[in-house]
């Protein structure tokens, strides 16, 4: 009895299987056929259908910007910024007349009256007004870095005359040319005019750089 009952019960499970697959077809078939009516529908709304006639469209530009390596830049800057001594000797490099000025061996005389009378036309400057000897000393030598190899050749760097420092003592002034001396792109550098800053400024040559 008890093996006929579990056939009956096999028998059963079988048939409610089958009953199952024979739905799901039935569903899938449904689905099917709804899908190809629609399909026909859409086909038939637009069969007279034509393409727009171009209108006139403003493309817009591509207005992304390349990545800058930014951190290499900030590392490369202290390194040169570091590089640079406050301690150096200049005073027997200077030409201690009225434009205070510096030129490379090699250099012509003439190089720093012209630089001074505008022969090369100011392209950048930087304004170290505000900043600390620290701070004055990394911007001066990414500045002077990037601004060569940018291919520029005549900078202004504004110092101040150092009437607002402590104890009225010109930090920057003193410093500055002492800084621009050891960088090895700068050729010549004088006192500003001064329409151009005078005694807070001065205009700095680079060799051809880019």
């Amino acid at each position: 009895m008890k093996a006929l009952a579990d056939l009956r019960a096999l028998r059963d499970a079988l048939k409610a299987r089958a009953e199952e697959q024979r739905e799901q077809q039935r569903r899938e078939l449904d689905a099917r056929a709804r899908r190809e009516r629609e399909a026909r529908a859409f086909r038939d709304a637009v069969a007279d259908a034509r393409p727009l006639a171009r209108a006139d469209r403003f493309e817009h530009p591509d207005r992304s910007v390349a990545p800058r390596p930014r951190q290499h830049e900030l590392d490369e800057r202290a390194a040169l910024a570091e590089s640079i001594s406050d301690e150096i000797d200049i005073e027997r490099l200077l030409e201690t007349d009225s434009a205070l000025s510096f030129r490379r061996d090699g250099v012509g005389h003439d190089v720093p009256g012209r630089l001074r009378r505008g022969h090369w036309v100011v392209q950048q400057q930087l304004d170290l007004h505000g900043l600390r000897v620290d701070e004055a000393r990394e911007a001066l030598a990414g500045f002077v870095a990037n601004a060569h190899r940018r291919g520029l050749r005549c900078l202004r760097v504004i110092h101040g005359k150092g009437l607002g420092s402590a104890g009225k003592e010109p930090v920057l002034k003193n410093k500055v040319p002492r800084w621009l001396v050891q960088r090895d792109e700068v050729l010549a550098f004088c006192q500003a005019r001064p329409t151009d800053g005078g005694a807070g400024a001065l205009i700095v040559l680079l060799r051809p750089g880019g």
